[in-house]
């Protein structure tokens, strides 16, 4: 039911268009969704694969290509599709289902967004052949790089970039001695054959992200190819006006409501059937099995749903004109609580499921560690639980904040 909901929800925001628009976009719409089916029983079968090979296949990221993960927000007049966040997080949301590093790599999708910081020249360049672009990178910890005639001559070593193995682009933090940006974060972005990729993603969940560390060795960017992590947008446009750090914590967010809507519709599938060995009822019938269920089910759809209201209320202010900080900053105090609540939701529903959760094999236990990390994330952990409640308050939060 939530999911034929969603549909309906994402298509009301059609209702004041004319007539040819809400055709078109409800049909392309349309054709995302039955191109993403075939896509998510591929992913299921296949997520210890990815586990084990420590990245994405191509071939699914070709597949995020078909039903529009890398168009979603770029422009149209590349040929994208300038969707709305929530749009694009409820395509994340339900790749995420089927599975965590799956959904974590396809949320760079947001890509578009940060790319939109670089001069239109070089957007022009960066989508000559079309709108599915694969941005990934690393931004912290920054590196100094030199200026020369050229641009910047890049070196160094940036670890967790997420999805660098399947990208066309990789982007790094870099530092320069005397930048005007001051204490903004400038980004460098070059071709990913120019980068090195070290394997060492060794980790206990969200294992096929292939989050590996990347090397650059003397490097030159041109200035033109860099941009302000943050900064103002080169196109103009509802979607460049939702602010891109926001929403870059969002979209990870949102993986981990779907990772945990797997991990208790896995408990459901088997509390039917699944007899106790010391001669106990059904799961379905044990009292402290049916109280926890109800708790998680609420925990769960009491963090999404303020998840989708707080990005809702960002995005009509959007619509409107420029966003108001405290309005970003309840987005960002959703999106790190949708993360640690499904984080507790894995594990209420690994817990339930007994022993049967400790194998390396089990659905579960790649639910609870695969959220674990997601909680674990920068923009995701207790600091900006800490960072929300100083704005709530009326103090000054840390930089880069909301």
């Amino acid at each position: 039911m939530t999911r034929a909901v969603d549909r309906l929800n994402t298509r009301g925001k059609f209702m004041n268009a004319p007539p040819e628009k809400i055709t078109a976009e409800a049909d392309a719409m349309a054709a995302t969704w039955d191109n993403l089916s075939p896509l998510l029983v591929d992913i299921r079968a296949r997520r210890d694969e990815f586990a084990r090979a420590q990245k994405i296949p191509d071939e699914i990221i070709e597949g995020f290509k078909r039903v529009g993960v890398y168009r979603a927000m770029a422009a149209r007049r590349f040929g994208g599709e300038e969707r709305t966040p929530a749009d694009f997080c409820r395509l994340i949301e339900r790749i995420s289902e089927a599975d965590g590093s799956a959904g974590w790599v396809a949320s760079f999708g947001d890509g578009a967004r940060y790319l939109a910081a670089l001069p239109d020249d070089t957007l022009r360049k960066v989508y000559a052949n079309g709108p599915d672009v694969v941005l990934a990178g690393a931004v912290f910890p920054l590196q100094p790089a030199r200026r020369s005639t050229d641009g910047f001559v890049v070196n160094g070593v940036w670890p967790f970039a997420s999805g660098s193995p399947g990208a066309d682009l990789i982007g790094v933090g870099i530092t320069v001695e005397d930048d005007s940006t001051g204490d903004l974060v400038r980004v460098a972005v070059m071709p990913a054959e120019k980068v090195t990729i070290r394997p060492n993603w060794d980790v206990i969940g969200l294992q096929g992200t292939g989050s590996h560390d990347v090397v650059v060795n003397d490097v030159i960017v041109p200035e033109e190819w860099t941009l302000i992590r943050g900064g103002p947008p080169t196109l103009d446009g509802p979607v460049y006006r939702y602010p891109s750090v926001a929403f870059a914590a969002q979209v990870h967010a949102i993986v981990g409501i779907g990772i945990a809507r797997s991990a208790l519709d896995e408990v459901v599938a088997m509390a039917g059937s699944r007899a106790s060995i010391t001669g106990a009822p059904v799961m379905a019938e044990r009292g402290y099995v049916q109280l926890e269920m109800a708790r998680a089910e609420a925990m769960l759809r009491s963090a999404r749903s303020f998840f989708y209201e707080a990005t809702e209320e960002l995005w009509k202010e959007a619509l409107k004109g420029a966003v108001n900080r405290s309005t970003a900053t309840l987005m960002r105090l959703a999106a790190t609580n949708a993360a640690r609540q499904s984080a507790e939701v894995c594990r209420i529903a690994s817990g339930l499921a007994g022993s049967t959760s400790l194998y390396s094999t089990s659905n579960l236990a790649r639910a609870m560690c695969d959220s674990f990390v997601v909680a674990q994330h920068a923009a995701l952990n207790e600091g900006t639980l800490q960072s929300a409640g100083r704005l709530l308050l009326g103090s000054a939060a840390q930089p880069g904040f909301p």
